[in-house]
C-alpha cells in the first residue's frame, strides 16, 4: 500500500506482540535471508461453525509511522469468518497491538452484531478527518449459502488502537448479494476532493455489477452506490487516488479472465466506462489451493498507478505463473504487461497471490506466495517471497524467501480450496516494506490448525536492483485455465 507523509505519533496501548524469529532456507530463488517475523493477528474465537485457529486474507495500510492490518479470523468452510481481527503498530512495525472489530457478528459475545459471518477486510486512512477505516463484507446464512448482506466500515478515531461499531456503506436489497469490497481515501491536500473516501464492491446477485459509494465525512455516511457508465461487471477492485483527485479502480472482470479499469474525475459523482488493462493467462495452482488472478494496485507520488497479478503468459505451456505488472498515468491507457523477474522463465517456480506496495518515490515492494515446483501435486509447500525495485519496476533486487516452507494442508479449508487469502498486502512504513501474510504451522494447540497472520519484524528495505525482465516475450496462450461458465463469487 501507499505510505503517506508522517503524522504525529500516537501512544500505544494494549498487548505488545513480540517478534518471533523465522529460520529461512531458500530452495528455489537465488537469494537467502533469515527474516524475523512477528505474529500480529490470531483467531481468539471458539464458535462451532468456524475452523479455529485460523486467520486468512490480510490487508494493510500505512500513514507516517503507523500501520494497520486486518484479516478474517475463524474461517468458515463455505464463506466468511467469525470476525475481522486487526493489528496496529505506531513504530513502523516494530511492535503491535491487536483486537477484533466490534458489532459485526453474533460470534463476538462482548459486542455482538446481527450477522452470521464476515469477510473481505480492507484498511484505509482518511487524513482529512484523522480516521482509520476497516471495511468488510458481513454475511447472513441462507438455505442457498451465505449471502453478502451489506458492506460495512468500522471507524477508529484514536490512531487505529480501537474501532467503533460499524457504519453501513450499503445494505443489500431483494436479489442483491454483495462481494469483494475495498476502501480508499483521498489523502492529497491539493486535491479538490481531499477527504473523500471511496468503497468499491460488486453485486453478485446482478452478475457482479460493480458499484462505488463515496463518503465526504470520514466514513460516517455514504452515498448511494453508483455503477460505471457501461455498467461494468467484475470483482476484486482496488481503487487508488491520484494527486489531482482522479480515482482509478483496477479490478478483475466477472470471469477473472481480464484486468479492467475505470475512473472518476468528479469526486465519485460518476464513473467512466471500463477499459481492458490486459487479458489474463492464468495457471491453476496445484495442491487444491484457493488462488486466482485478482489484481493488487497502488500508486506513486506522481499519480502513476501500478497493478500486478499472477499470469502464465511468459511460461511455455502455461506451466507456472509469474507476477506481472502494468502501469498507467490516467487509469485508461495502460502499458504492455511486463514480468517481475523473480525466477527464470525456465524454472519450475509458481508465483501467486501478490500484494504490492508503492511509495511516493516509486519504490516498489512486492510480497507473494510461491511453490518451488508448480507440479507438486498434492504434496505442495507454500513459501512467502519478497522482491523490491527502487526505480518503478525497471530493475529488481534478488528475491528473498521470508518464511520456512509449510504444507498447504496446514491452512484453512474452504469450498474453493485451501486458503491463505484471495489477496495479501504490503505497505511502505518508516522507509521499509512491511507485508502481511498467513502462515500455517503444525498445530500444538489441540485444534486442527495453527494459522495466523505474520509480518516481518523490522520490514524489508529496497536497494538498487539489477534483475530486469526487459526482452521477455509472452509465449503462452493460457490454455490450461478454461474460461469459467459463470461469474465468480469469492468470499
Amino acid at each position: 500500500m501507499y505510505s503517506f507523509a508522517r503524522i504525529p505519533s500516537i501512544r500505544r496501548v494494549g498487548v505488545v506482540l513480540p517478534a518471533v524469529a523465522a529460520v529461512v532456507l531458500l530452495a528455489a530463488a537465488p537469494a537467502v535471508a533469515a527474516v524475523p517475523t512477528t505474529q500480529i493477528i490470531t483467531d481468539t474465537f471458539s464458535n462451532p461453525e468456524s475452523q479455529h485457529a485460523t486467520a486468512v486474507e490480510p490487508d494493510t495500510f500505512a500513514f507516517g509511522s503507523t500501520i494497520v492490518a486486518a484479516s478474517q479470523v475463524g474461517r468458515v468452510f463455505d464463506g466468511g469468518a467469525s470476525d475481522i481481527g486487526f493489528a496496529r503498530s505506531g513504530d513502523g512495525g516494530a511492535t503491535w497491538i491487536s483486537g477484533n472489530l466490534p458489532g459485526i457478528t453474533k460470534a463476538d459475545l462482548a459486542t455482538p452484531g446481527p450477522y452470521d459471518r464476515v469477510s473481505d477486510p480492507s484498511v484505509a486512512f482518511d487524513a482529512a478527518h484523522n480516521v482509520w477505516l476497516i471495511s468488510s463484507l458481513p454475511l447472513l446464512n441462507t438455505s442457498s449459502g451465505p449471502l453478502g448482506a451489506a458492506v460495512l466500515v468500522n471507524r477508529s478515531t484514536d490512531g487505529g488502537q480501537s474501532f467503533g461499531t460499524p457504519v453501513a456503506v450499503a445494505t443489500a436489497g431483494a436479489g442483491q448479494d454483495f462481494d469483494k469490497n475495498w476502501t480508499v481515501c483521498d489523502n492529497h491536500p491539493t486535491s479538490p476532493f481531499y477527504g473523500n473516501c471511496y468503497t468499491e464492491f460488486d453485486d453478485f446477485g446482478n452478475g457482479n455489477l460493480i458499484l462505488m459509494s463515496t463518503s465526504t465525512d470520514g466514513g460516517l455516511t455514504w452515498g448511494s452506490p453508483v455503477p460505471t457508465a457501461n455498467r461494468a461487471t467484475g470483482l476484486g477492485g482496488q481503487p487508488v487516488v491520484q494527486p489531482n483527485g482522479t480515482v482509478v479502480v483496477p479490478a478483475a472482470n466477472a470471469f477473472e479472465t481480464a484486468i479492467i479499469s475505470f475512473v472518476s474525475t468528479n469526486g465519485g459523482a460518476t464513473w467512466s466506462k471500463s477499459v481492458t488493462v490486459a487479458r489474463v493467462r492464468d495457471h491453476t495452482e496445484a495442491g487444491n489451493l484457493r488462488s486466482g488472478p485478482l489484481p493488487s494496485a497502488e500508486i506513486d507520488g506522481t499519480g502513476k498507478v501500478y497493478v500486478v497479478w499472477s499470469d502464465c503468459r511468459f511460461r511455455r505451456g502455461c506451466r507456472a505463473n509469474d507476477i506481472v505488472l502494468s502501469t498507467s498515468t490516467d487509469g485508461l491507457t495502460w502499458s504492455a504487461v511486463s514480468r517481475v523477474p523473480i525466477d527464470p522463465t525456465t524454472s519450475t517456480v509458481d508465483h501467486f497471490i501478490p500484494g504490492i506496495a508503492v511509495d511516493a518515490t516509486a519504490r516498489l515492494g512486492l510480497t507473494y506466495y510461491f511453490y518451488a515446483n508448480s507440479s507438486c501435486g498434492t504434496a505442495c509447500e507454500l513459501r512467502v517471497g519478497f522482491i523490491s525495485s527502487a526505480d518503478g519496476g525497471a530493475n529488481w533486487t534478488a528475491p528473498t524467501q521470508v518464511v520456512d516452507p509449510f504444507s498447504v494442508n496446514l491452512v484453512a479449508d474452504t469450498s474453493q480450496g485451501r486458503m491463505v487469502g484471495d489477496y495479501i498486502s504490503t505497505s511502505w512504513v518508516s522507509g521499509r516494506a512491511v507485508g502481511a501474510f498467513a502462515v500455517g504451522k503444525v498445530p500444538t494447540n489441540g485444534l486442527a490448525f495453527d494459522e495466523a497472520i505474520y509480518a516481518p519484524a523490522v520490514g524489508l528495505a529496497a536497494a538498487g536492483g539489477t534483475h530486469s525482465s526487459k526482452g521477455d516475450r509472452p509465449v503462452s496462450d493460457g490454455s490450461d485455465h478454461p474460461t469459467p461458465a459463470k461469474p465468480a463469487r469469492i468470499r
